[in-house]
C-alpha cells in the first residue's frame, strides 16, 4: 500500500468533481474547485474523519467496500478504479456480469451523429442505447420491454423467429452464427453472472437453431461490412456496417451508414423523419 500515492489520487479525483456531477446542490459560491472532503464521504458511506485520514496518508488499509464505495463517489472508470485498488494494495474486484452502464461520451457521440442510425450493445447483445435513426431503421426500443431489448433474444425467440427475419436483415443466418459465437466468449469471462446464464438456457431450451449452433462449438465470428435490410416503410436498403469496440465496458457501438449521394443515403434520410424524435437509453 502507497499511502501518499493513494493521497493523491483521491484528492486529485475529489478536485476535478463537481456537485453538479454528483447530483448535490452547488450550494454557496466554493473557496476551492471540487467536492468537499465531507461530500465524498457522504456519498461513500464513510466518515468525514476516516477519509480525511486517507487523503493525509494516515489512514489504515480500505477494505474493498471501502474502495468500492469510493470509486462511486469520485466517478471513476473502470481503469481509475482499477488503480485505486492497486495503490490502497487489493486486487480490484472483477466484472461479476456485462456492463449495462454507457458512458456519457457515447451517449453523445449517437446524438451527434444523425446521418447514421448508432446502437451500443452490451457483450450479450442487450441493446443499451440507441439513436432516433436507428429507432427508424430498426425498431423504437421505448416500446419493448427491457428484458426483451436483446437482439440474441429476439434472433432466436422472437416473433420473427417464426418465420419472418429480424428487421428483414439479408446476413440473418450470419448473424444468428455471429450471436452464438460472441455468447459463449460471454460465458466463458462472465461465468458466474446469472443474467448471461439465464439467457443462454433460455435460447438452448426455446431454440433448436440456437442448441444446434451451440454445440458445433463453431468459434469463427465473419465480419459483416455492408447489411441489406428489408424495411417495411421504404424497403431494401443497403448500409455501410462499423462496429466500435469499447474494451473498459465489454461494449460494442455499432453504426450503419449509407454512401453518400445514393439511393440508400435518400432512404436514410426519410427514416430520419419516421424515427423519434429523441435518443432514448434502456432503463
Amino acid at each position: 500500500m502507497d499511502r501518499r500515492e493513494l493521497a493523491d489520487f483521491l484528492r486529485s479525483r475529489r478536485e476535478r468533481i463537481t456537485a453538479r456531477d454528483v447530483g448535490l446542490p452547488a450550494g454557496r459560491r466554493r473557496r476551492t474547485p471540487g467536492l468537499r472532503r465531507e461530500e465524498v464521504a457522504q456519498l461513500a458511506h464513510i466518515s468525514t474523519e476516516y477519509y480525511t485520514r486517507l487523503e493525509q496518508a494516515r489512514g489504515p488499509q480500505a477494505s474493498r467496500e471501502v474502495l468500492s464505495g469510493l470509486s462511486r463517489a469520485l466517478r471513476l472508470s473502470d481503469a481509475e478504479r482499477d488503480h485505486l485498488h492497486y495503490l490502497a494494495g487489493t486486487l480490484p474486484v472483477p466484472a461479476s456480469g456485462p456492463s449495462r452502464e454507457v458512458r456519457q461520451s457515447l451517449l453523445d457521440l449517437l446524438d451527434r451523429l444523425p446521418q447514421a442510425a448508432a446502437v451500443v450493445l452490451s457483450a450479450t447483445f442487450d441493446v443499451l442505447a440507441w439513436n432516433p435513426l436507428a429507432a427508424g431503421l430498426l425498431e423504437d426500443f421505448t416500446t419493448v420491454p427491457v428484458r426483451e431489448r436483446n437482439l440474441a433474444r429476439r434472433t432466436f425467440l422472437g416473433p420473427d423467429s417464426r418465420g419472418q427475419i429480424l428487421y428483414g436483415v439479408g446476413d440473418h443466418a450470419e448473424f444468428a452464427r455471429h450471436c452464438a459465437h460472441r455468447l459463449r466468449a460471454a460465458v466463458a469471462r462472465y461465468p458466474g453472472d446469472a443474467g448471461v446464464t439465464a439467457l443462454i438456457r433460455d435460447l438452448r431450451s426455446g431454440s433448436e437453431h440456437f442448441r444446434e449452433l451451440w454445440a458445433s462449438h463453431d468459434v469463427t465470428d465473419e465480419v459483416m461490412l455492408r447489411k441489406t435490410f428489408h424495411h417495411p416503410a421504404v424497403g431494401p436498403i443497403t448500409l455501410n456496417c462499423d462496429v466500435l469496440d469499447i474494451a473498459d465496458r465489454d461494449q460494442r457501438v455499432v453504426i450503419y451508414t449509407a454512401v453518400p449521394r445514393s439511393a440508400d443515403e435518400e432512404a436514410l434520410r426519410l427514416l430520419s423523419v419516421i424515427g423519434t424524435q429523441r435518443m432514448e437509453v434502456a432503463g
